[in-house]
């Protein structure tokens, strides 16, 4: 059969594109995909690059910084500006010089406590400064509202007073706090993997919490002491002093660390154990509210007595039940190093030693003071860097064992090893000879030399 033959209107059509495709230039041709993971060549460096992802602004870190420090320098504002209403200048300054004796203290013990994967310090001093002006505000003003609407409803401000201290204020005040440990949560969920981390941002939630409190206990009692011309050991600010500062500093840590832990062992759960995630922090926050409601009674309803007796059968011994169990919860913590990086020191990204001495503060400890007496601060400041990553990447394969395992675990192991390798030169030998030193690992005769390297020479 004979090809049919083209009409004018074809052929002048076909002529017409052909003179326009010899004009245009030829677009390049559309890379075949013949894997599904394609080998791209070496990309620039993300410095170099020229077009870069972009994102709404309300959705840049900037953005989300800028709301998070407009919110609680208005809170700030607006807390201190009422404790210095009901304190006078004088009443808020002693107020402020006194309350702020403890909160060295406690941030040094809570930091103490968090020594194995140090938390960043910004989730910190957000918790500490959500505790001291936003739940510090939320709760001066819904007691206040409460007492008054109690009030009005009974007739009876006595009645009203007293349901404020030992109902309304334990809901209100552990609920305020806990906003704080719920928002690092869900929001920096990296960092909150554990027990001891909910016991820490807990313990500096409540810490600023308490200081709040106490500049305006404190304030009130100056002035108190100012109208009646008392002075001395017999002061209401002396006694307000003892009693808040000096008895009981860790009260309000210690409530709202029972919340903590509940969130502590929600991080913990499996993944798909949402119920698990929700009735622990629940549960946490409950006893939270009747510890601290049992406090507020006892001093409102028994006297100084049973105030006495409640601090001594109830409060000491849940303040050491649970600095017990933060404790045993950092030896897990390096319990876990110990049990997890051996398979990395099998594969060679670790020396044999270095398990042994990532797992012991002292020998951690001592590897950094031994990189700076040999190379400088820099390298001590290498050395810690490359303990937090290799305890990272424990928590991380522990985390994938226990079934909790990260979506991108593959790209988050592969991250930690990079940065492991990075150091590995200043930090390996570095912790070798602390695990040698404090003998963990066995040390050779001090006449060898091993890999190059021997600590005893010189």
């Amino acid at each position: 059969m004979s090809n049919p033959v083209p009409t004018t209107a074809e052929a002048t059509a076909d002529a017409l594109a052909e003179t326009t495709a010899d004009a245009a230039p030829q677009a390049a041709p559309v890379p075949h995909r013949d894997t599904e993971e394609p080998a791209f060549p070496a990309a620039a460096d993300r410095s170099q690059w020229r077009y870069r992802p972009r994102r709404d602004f309300w959705r840049s870190r900037l953005f989300r910084a800028l709301v998070v420090i407009t919110v609680l320098t208005t809170c700030a504002l607006v807390i201190l500006a009422l404790v210095r209403e009901q304190t006078g200048t004088q009443g808020f300054l002693v107020g402020l010089g006194l309350a702020v004796l403890p909160v060295p203290l406690l941030m040094a013990a809570f930091r103490w406590l968090d020594r194995v994967e140090p938390g960043p310090w910004k989730n910190l001093l957000f918790a500490f400064a959500w505790g001291a002006f936003a739940a510090a505000l939320v709760a001066i003003l819904a007691n206040s509202f409460a007492v008054r609407w109690i009030a009005t409803a009974t007739a009876d401000p006595d009645s009203a007073d007293t349901l404020g201290a030992t109902v309304v204020a334990p809901v209100v005040e552990e609920s305020a706090k806990a906003v704080a440990i719920l928002l690092l949560f869900l929001l920096r969920r990296r960092n909150f993997v554990g027990l001891v981390d909910g016991v820490v941002i807990a313990g500096f939630t409540a810490t600023g919490f308490a200081f709040t409190e106490n500049i305006l206990y404190l304030g009130n009692a100056f002035g108190e002491d100012q109208e009646f011309g008392s002075a001395g050991l017999g002061s209401v600010t002396a006694t307000t002093f003892f009693v808040r500062v000096v008895m009981s500093p860790f009260a309000h840590p210690l409530f709202t660390v029972l919340t903590g832990i509940g969130f502590g062992l929600a991080a913990l759960a499996p993944r798909g154990r949402r119920l698990r995630k929700v009735l622990l922090p629940l549960t946490g926050l409950l006893l939270a509210m009747g510890l601290h409601a049992a406090w507020n009674g006892s001093a409102t309803f028994g006297g100084p007595l049973a105030f006495f007796a409640v601090y001594g059968v109830l409060m000491v011994p849940v303040f050491a039940l649970l600095t017990w169990l933060a404790l045993w919860s950092r030896q897990r913590e390096l319990r876990t190093v110990s049990g997890e990086l051996p398979a990395y020191a099998a594969a060679g990204w670790l020396s044999p030693a270095e398990p042994s001495a990532l797992s012991s503060m002292r020998a951690r400890r001592l590897a950094r003071s031994f990189a700076a007496r040999a190379y400088g601060p820099s390298a001590a400041r290498t050395v810690g860097e490359y303990e937090s990553f290799a305890t990272a990447l424990a928590f991380l394969r522990d985390r994938a064992r226990r079934g909790a395992a990260e979506p991108d675990f593959a790209a988050r192991e592969q991250e930690l090893l990079h940065h492991l390798w990075q150091r590995r030169q200043i930090a390996s030998p570095a912790l070798t000879h602390a695990a040698r030193a404090t003998g963990r690992a066995w040390s050779p005769p001090q006449y060898l030399d091993y890999d190059g390297y021997n600590p005893y020479r010189g």
